[in-house]
């Protein structure tokens, strides 16, 4: 893969995902300057995560049946304008559309992405990689870039937030002509291997509870294990936010040497024990294992889609809405009964449970197997 093209797939996954990030950051002001209650921003929350998860694979059933590499853009700036228009959206209804639209925009975009970014880099580990990367750490910055504008401008500034989208659909036009290329010569010819799909989109899900669970209580647990006071739990989320980053290019490479199924046993393996390890360990050791545990988890980040890609090879966009939407967001789902937990036991004793989760997807990953290299 070019140089160019390593830099672009990522800066335009980042934009997009930017809007995912979006949502939570949102919340606050829409409580503050238009007094929703929590019932009103719940339906915000509740609309983005549905679109944006859910009509992920229903997109991709499209995208295998006919070629609609201008999702790419044309979802970009539907997630920029949704945020836009959500700043001067006069009524709830409206308001609701808004971010319903931006949604809509990143479930319509990572179908065709994912195909987008096969295309260019021939499946090749460490290209998917960067690519998943990109996505990640676009989420990261949505409270980075967003909160100062907000907080500066109020609601009446969200327009100013559809820059990432503008910039996200110019670096990946000149992308569209390698991906429409690779249509014309898509593989018909292989067999899709549903019962291996089916595993790894279980593996999916149990990464994505250990993951949400993670990152929605440890900010608290940090407070008080280490020190109380934003600052301890602020640096436990920057710890979790930077190891998935390393993790995530660093599974590219592993899997280069081991390939793509031993590298995902192998981090589950970590994970089981630095996943419960985090509820363990006292003090500012907490820190350390932190960092461990997210790049356990974020190992086989990109290699969920290739894996996916390769075991659909006929049904590509099925396989990238799947394991980049409906599988990851299940997490989210189960974090109130997580919460739940935690309210019933302790958040120490919650946490020690997480460890359950990357075990199962250990066990259900010795069962897969690695497929056969698949053009696409």
């Amino acid at each position: 893969m070019r140089a160019n093209s390593r830099l672009l797939l990522p800066i335009g996954h980042g934009s997009v995902d930017f809007y995912q990030g979006m949502v939570p950051v949102l919340v606050p002001f829409l409580v503050a300057e238009r007094h929703y209650d929590h019932l009103g921003v719940s339906g915000f929350v509740l609309a983005a995560s549905l679109l944006s998860s859910v009509v992920q694979p229903l997109f991709g059933g499209f995208t295998d049946r006919w070629a609609m590499p201008w999702l790419v853009p044309a979802g970009t700036l539907a997630a920029g304008c949704g945020v836009a228009l959500l700043g001067v959206a006069g009524s709830y209804p409206l308001a609701l559309a808004a971010i319903a639209l931006t949604g809509f925009g990143v479930a319509a975009y990572h179908p065709e992405g994912a195909r987008l970014a096969r295309a260019v880099t021939g499946g090749e580990h460490v290209g998917m990689s960067w690519f998943s990367l990109g996505g990640n750490v676009g989420f990261a910055l949505a409270p980075v870039i967003a909160t100062p504008v907000l907080a500066v401008g109020g609601l009446a500034a969200a327009p100013l937030l559809l820059a990432p989208a503008v910039l996200g659909t110019l670096v990946t036009l000149p992308l569209l002509g390698r991906r429409a290329r690779a249509a014309a010569g898509r593989r018909t010819g292989g067999r899709d291997d549903w019962p291996a799909f089916r595993l790894l989109s279980a593996v999916v899900v149990l990464r994505s509870i250990a993951y949400v669970g993670l990152s929605t209580f440890l900010g608290l647990f940090a407070q008080q294990r280490v020190h109380p006071g934003d600052a301890a739990g602020g640096a436990a989320l920057f710890v979790l936010f930077a190891g998935g980053a390393a993790g995530t290019v660093l599974g590219g490479r592993l899997a280069r040497r081991w390939g793509r199924v031993r590298t995902m046993r192998r981090a589950y393996g970590v994970a089981v024990l630095a996943v419960a390890g985090v509820a363990l360990v006292p003090g500012p050791a907490l820190y350390g294992v932190v960092a461990v545990a997210a790049i356990a988890l974020y190992v086989p980040f990109s290699l969920h889609i290739t894996l996916g890609q390769d075991y659909l090879p006929n049904r590509v966009g099925t396989a990238g809405g799947v394991t980049l939407g409906l599988a990851v967001s299940v997490g989210g789902v189960l974090a109130p009964a997580l919460g739940a937990l935690a309210d019933a036991t302790s958040l120490q004793a919650m946490l020690a449970t997480l460890g359950v989760f990357p075990a199962l997807a250990w066990l259900l990953a010795r069962r897969l197997r690695e497929p056969g290299r698949l053009e696409g």
